[in-house]
């Protein structure tokens, strides 16, 4: 084998070694509508309240609970788990709700990071019949190894590429954020439903 040929072997080898190691970052998506999930239990008694199990990727569960119109989503390897991390915590002051799609920020098949939206009750603006519109915000929350929490928070409405920002805030900040002791960041304009959901 004659030098040019050695060279262009050995140069082939880096750049097949290059690019199995650099998997590109993507996105996929799983539900949460309660057709697509198992109900834990019995809806409340008190206020009809429910907590449902889903399907994620990667075998990870979503656990989604409801109570005094206000949820929670969490993610872990099994209900159990899911109820446990951090994220499970968390309660918005307003009256809220999740949509019922995920999106999943991964490397390769290995999910880092989940996307979700959000409304928050806006009780000082309420429609004809009185009752308070909603705000739509973009929840980034970091998934396992490690803790499971809220990372970022987009502004739907003052953003108008708010899906776009979110993605970046999980792809930039998800995997090295310290559940318990990082601040979850506002990322973009601070609009009303960030003001909302971080009203103490």
């Amino acid at each position: 084998m004659n030098r040019i040929t050695l060279r262009l072997a050995v140069l082939m080898t880096c750049i097949g070694l290059n690019s199995a190691g650099a998997q590109s970052v993507g996105s996929t998506y799983t539900s949460t509508a309660p057709k697509d999930c198992r109900q834990i239990g019995r809806p409340s008694e008190l206020d009809g309240g429910t907590t449902r199990a889903c399907p994620g990727k990667d075998g990870l569960t979503v656990l989604i609970a409801e109570d005094d119109l206000r949820e929670i989503v969490s993610v872990g390897r099994n209900r159990r788990q899911a109820t446990d991390e951090p994220a499970a915590k968390v309660w918005f002051g307003p009256f809220n709700s999740s949509e019922t799609t995920i999106e999943w920020r991964a490397v390769g098949a290995k999910p880092f990071a989940i996307i979700q939206r959000w409304h928050i009750a806006d009780n000082d603006d309420p429609d004809k019949q009185g009752r308070p519109n909603t705000k739509a915000m973009l929840v980034v929350t970091r998934l396992p190894p490690g803790p499971v929490c809220h990372v970022a928070y987009v502004d739907a409405i003052a953003n108008p590429t708010a899906n776009e920002l979110a993605r970046k805030a999980a792809d930039d900040f998800a995997r090295g954020f310290v559940c318990g002791k990082d601040e979850v960041k506002v990322v973009g304009t601070r609009g009303r439903a960030v003001e909302l959901a971080t009203m103490r």
